[in-house]
């Protein structure tokens, strides 16, 4: 019966008859109140926008609901609409479709959606504070129900979580695409988003969180697994030295919840702090955690204890990472890594709280007193970069982790800078995963079994380590250890108990990997080993995916960090190679306006045709970020590029010739004077 209502309530879109207000559920972790921005002119203008969703013989009743909503909130988020079936991921066939394609976007949404993968789940925020996957629940219910009725002969195009509508297409074609914050260059600061959000016509869609592959804290768990691995590998201690590393950090929110696993994974002794008292009970509850420990004292001796014993340990602070920080640089505790994963490509808004303050009084200061909030974060992270110096002065490799840390600290004045303007501390893409990873074609390479069943993921898990196997055995040398971190990481996976929310996965893997495991996984499906479909896709933060120059292209020196032709050009190429659907993004990991990134969803089914897709697009995928980096004179990826063509005689790409410094110094050593007459 409940299945029934679940196919019925989709199918009915936005309910003709007004279903009751819905009481403000205190215990669901909300997202803050948002900036008070507009105009009462532009108020007037935001309520327009919402009413058109709904007839006007509605719109007495609403007006003045949603006014107190934009009031109350910040946001018209429409919270009577919100559906009160159970948000999760589902098998593909519990979805009402005419396309199986379609199906599988909607399990994908749901599971954004659920309330143990979303972060604010009431606001349709899945990470990140403000990574959106709707606007409101009218745009959840219209595109559902576009989901739910078109065909494979249709597109469903999307506007910053506004479905447009279903557009006549062909079965080639991607079933929906999508794009999320694409203002105007001029009109991509904070504010611009605070207005056109508030307005109802813009929205920030993270990286996975609006195009609908967010997949838990699974897929930043391996991430930071893979960082933590090799930063540890930077550490000049003695091999003999098994006791555990201290790895601190902060954030135990959306995507930064995956912290504590992962430094479990690595084998260290972590510290994350959070100031957010339902995440950090969120997180330990569901076992990312291993202890909660509440005063600076009883932390230090837990560590102390923990590194006598040898001990993997994974604590959360419930308190301001400044303090950790301070203390343990005060006390002259020997910490081993440092990073920092609050979301601060958000500062004014949530994404930090500043020190000094609790975090009920952080959620009133940022509404009440906005510029007086602005100043305690200011102060706040100069604070923690006094002693983040402090302990990396003693030995401490400090990295940043793509969150903005650096950027937004160097914006207040806290010394991070050297003396030509460049971070004193790199980026960990810098250091780690572009050369290491994303210049090889080494990125997160992710799939979900849409039957929703423990038994398929199993399934895959074999599938894929055995893929990875063969492969080591005739790899290069420069990627030996890719594949050997990713094969360990496969094989503990099920152990490491890593699924929240839709039976999904995620390895790093390049081309040919990703290529062969997406071919075994099709063959599994056609000889029924698998039950259903699986979704293929990535994170946005890889190989081609996105252009940032404070992160995932970070390890650009050409120039051109500050350009985004691949990233777009990644999302055109996937588009027509077989792609089920693709997005495209300003804004995700590091703050509106300062990235453009795009992904993608493939659904396999077994089919002659899948096995085409899953060759050529994947193909393209990889290679088109291989190349950009390339261009731009990364050895590895000159490697790995060279290697690509000789896999596929089709593939031709233009390569660098590398100029003689000397040649370049020589020139300009000598006399350069302007010509006679020549101002």
């Amino acid at each position: 019966m409940e299945i029934n209502h679940f196919k019925s309530t989709i199918l009915a879109g936005i309910p003709s008859e007004l279903p009751p207000e819905s009481e403000y559920d205190c215990t669901v972790n909300h997202a803050p109140v948002r900036k008070d921005i507009l105009t009462e002119e532009e108020k007037k203008l935001a309520l327009k926008n919402a009413l058109r969703y709904f007839p006007s013989h509605h719109h007495k009743t609403l007006a003045p609901e949603f006014l107190k909503e934009l009031r109350d909130y910040g946001r018209i988020y429409m919270y009577r609409f919100r559906p009160h079936y159970r948000m999760k991921a589902r098998h593909i066939d519990d979805f009402p479709h005419k396309s199986k394609q379609a199906a599988a976007i909607m399990l994908m949404i749901c599971n954004n959606l659920d309330y143990d993968v979303a972060q604010h789940p009431h606001e349709l925020i899945t990470y990140g504070g403000n990574g959106a996957v709707f606007q409101n629940w009218a745009q959840y219910l219209l595109t559902m129900q576009y989901l739910a009725i078109m065909n494979d002969e249709q597109t469903l195009v999307m506007y910053s979580g506004h479905p447009m509508g279903l557009y006549p297409s062909h079965r080639h074609a991607p079933r929906v695409v999508v794009s999320n914050g694409m203002v105007i260059p001029n009109y991509s600061k904070p504010d611009d988003w605070e207005k056109f959000n508030a307005l109802g016509v813009s929205q920030y869609g993270q990286m996975t969180a609006g195009s609908f592959m967010y997949i838990g804290p699974q897929g930043i768990v391996h991430g930071t697994t893979i960082t933590i691995l090799n930063a540890l590998r930077k550490l000049n201690t003695s091999t003999n030295d098994d006791t555990p590393k201290l790895f601190i950090t902060a954030g135990l929110g959306g995507m930064s919840g995956a912290q504590p696993k992962a430094a479990n994974i690595a084998k260290c002794i972590s510290i994350t702090a959070e100031v957010n008292p339902k995440a950090l009970h969120t997180r330990h509850a569901q076992g990312w955690v291993d202890e909660v420990v509440e005063s600076l004292t009883e932390l230090e001796d837990r560590v102390k204890w923990a590194k006598k014993k040898k001990e993997v340990l994974s604590i959360a602070y419930k308190g301001n990472v400044v303090e950790v920080w301070e203390y343990f640089a005060e006390r002259g505790i020997q910490v081993d890594l440092g990073s920092d994963q609050t979301s601060l490509h958000n500062p004014w808004a949530g994404g930090y709280y500043p020190v000094g303050l609790s975090y009920q009084e952080a959620n009133e200061m940022m509404v009440a007193q906005p510029e007086l909030f602005k100043q305690k974060v200011q102060d706040s992270l100069k604070r923690q970069v006094r002693a983040i110096n402090t302990l990396n002065a003693r030995g401490m490799y400090f990295f940043d982790y793509g969150n903005a840390f650096l950027l937004e600290a160097g914006r207040v004045g806290a010394d991070v800078l050297l003396h030509d303007g460049k971070f004193k501390y790199p980026s960990y893409v810098q250091d780690i995963m572009g050369p290491m990873c994303f210049d090889y074609g080494f990125g997160p390479f992710r799939w979900v079994c849409t039957s929703n069943r423990p038994g398929d993921l199993a399934k895959t898990d074999r599938i894929a380590c055995r893929v990875l196997e063969q492969l080591r055995l005739t790899s290069p040398v420069e990627i030996q250890q890719q594949m050997a971190d990713n094969i360990h990481w496969i094989k503990e996976a099920e152990a490491n108990k890593l699924v929240v929310g839709s039976q999904a996965r995620i390895l790093y893997a390049d081309a040919e990997g990703r290529i062969k495991i997406a071919e075994a996984f099709n063959q599994a499906i056609k000889n029924g080993e698998l039950s259903a479909p699986v979704v293929l896709g990535r994170d946005h933060h890889d190989v081609s995916g996105t252009d940032s120059p404070w992160r995932e292209t970070s390890n650009i020196y050409d120039g051109s960090g500050f350009t985004a032709d691949m990233a777009v050009q990644n999302v055109i190429g996937d588009s027509f190679r077989g792609a089920t659907w693709v997005s495209i993004h300003n804004g995700g990991g590091v703050g509106w306006g300062e990235v453009i990134n795009g992904g993608f969803g493939l659904v396999i089914d077994g089919s002659e045709e899948a096995d085409k897709k899953i060759q050529s697009m994947l193909f393209w995928d990889v290679n088109n970020g291989i190349s950009r980096r390339s261009w731009a004179r990364n050895s590895e990826a000159v490697f790995a590029i060279k290697r690509a063509m000789e896999v596929n005689p089709q593939l031709r790409v233009t390569l660098p010739n590398i100029a003689d410094d000397d040649v370049i110094e020589e020139v300009f050593g000598g006399e350069s004077h302007p010509k006679e007459g020549m101002n």
